[in-house]
């Protein structure tokens, strides 16, 4: 076929080929669609690894990038754990692991609730974690939950009173972390053990110079950015952290940490971004879809060098805190993320705060149960008493019903 049509083109003319003109008109822009499409997609994962029998806990795997990374995972045998916000019992979280399950014919997903807004449910978790006799077993951490506050959007507070751009994606995961490292260094001395964690290109605008002791240590119009850089300075204090501890069989130090930037991705956050947070900025993001299909990653892209950090084999080997753009090795922009100095402030400021607030919360609480207890007293104070007066009001409407003892003794 292709031959008869092709002479047809040669000896005739193109005029000859039905449809040929609007085809040849139209191919070029089709190529070009492809090519940039191709282009912005991102590097794919060519990393292969053995995840049977893995424990990997992963924040943020319920949306985006993380659900991305999740499906891979448990697609390939891993055991996975949720961090989540959401009860166990939710429904939508039951439907959500129910499918997973299904879609990747893994059963070993599980949940557990830990919200990352609060410092005293972070805690609660991890303690239990690292108090399990004998320890757990746990060879991955990958970090992807992600807090943004847009223009236009509702600008809240934390549990513990903080913004939730520093409270989730730097705090939150400081804590974590801290508390989870005896779990960590615990892990036997021939296990892969690899703490990922999800960056963002915008750590480049990041300012940690005004970092203060308040509850909103981030720079106007920088916050953002300054999250990122704090988690990415955090991350190679965190490798340090790992590589000084004495193992009591003294071998060498097997956990490593991974930073990821995963690219411009078409997330929930990234719509977030784009839209501000406005109902005219959703319109806008509907009218532009075909834009953002074509330069945004979609979230299984996006997860591409997530997978590499944690499947990449020579990633096990040599010092820890390497960095991975587009599933290659890349430097840091910022020298304050090498910087001892900018690593030991970050992490002094950061167990100040977080002492500071752990005993807030622990007043308030107090103060609560207090409260509570009051009430509960109260209530059953007003109960008894309204329970004596029942009491005493049947008793006298019985003693002056007619035919009873003391009606007729009256009469």
């Amino acid at each position: 076929m292709p031959i008869p049509v092709f002479a047809d083109a040669v000896f005739k003319g193109v005029d000859s080929i039905p449809f040929a003109l609007p085809i040849l008109k139209v191919l070029p822009w089709v190529v070009l669609t492809w090519l940039l499409k191709w282009y912005f997609g991102g590097a794919s994962n060519t990393s292969e690894r053995l995840m049977h029998s893995k424990v990997i806990m992963v924040t943020g795997g319920t949306s985006g990038i993380g659900a991305a990374v999740v499906h891979d995972l448990a697609t390939r045998g891993a055991q996975i754990v949720l961090l989540t916000r959401y009860s166990p019992s939710d429904p939508f979280l039951v439907d959500y692991i129910d499918d997973l399950r299904s879609s990747t014919n893994n059963e070993l997903i599980y949940a557990e609730q830990v919200d990352l807004s609060s410092l005293q449910s972070i805690r609660v978790f991890a303690t239990k974690w690292v108090d399990n006799a004998p320890p757990r077993r746990l060879d991955m951490i990958i970090l992807c939950a992600d807090a943004l506050v847009t223009r236009f959007g509702i600008h809240g507070k934390t549990q513990d009173g903080v913004d939730p751009i520093w409270g989730i994606n730097y705090l939150a995961n400081f804590h974590l972390l801290s508390i989870l490292s005896p779990a960590l260094r615990a892990q036997p001395p021939d296990r892969d053990v690899r703490i990922v964690f999800a960056a963002c290109a915008s750590y480049v605008g990041g300012n940690l110079k005004l970092l203060k002791d308040n509850r909103d240590p981030l720079p106007p119009g920088r916050k953002y950015e300054t999250s990122k850089l704090a988690l990415m300075v955090f991350a190679q204090a965190f490798q340090k952290h790992l590589d000084v501890y004495k193992r009591p069989d003294k071998q060498p130090n097997n956990a490593r940490v991974v930073v990821v930037d995963p690219g411009f991705t078409r997330t929930p956050g990234m719509r977030r971004w784009l839209t501000m947070g406005s109902l005219w900025g959703l319109l806008l993001y509907l009218f532009m879809w075909p834009v953002w299909w074509l330069f945004l990653k979609p979230p299984i892209m996006g997860a591409q060098g997530l997978l590499r950090a944690a499947m990449e084999a020579e990633l096990a080997r040599g010092a820890g805190g390497r960095f991975l753009r587009e599933c290659k090795e890349a430097e840091y922009k910022r020298e304050e993320i090498r910087d001892e100095g900018a690593q030991e402030k970050l992490w002094a400021f950061s167990e100040k705060q977080i002492e500071a607030l752990e005993k807030e919360g622990a007043v308030k609480r107090a103060l609560a149960k207090k409260e509570n207890e009051k009430v509960e007293k109260d209530k059953s104070v007003k109960a008894t008493s309204d329970e004596a007066e029942k009491t005493a009001e049947t008793k006298s409407k019985k003693a002056k019903a007619p035919g009873s003892r003391r009606s007729r003794k009256a009469g």
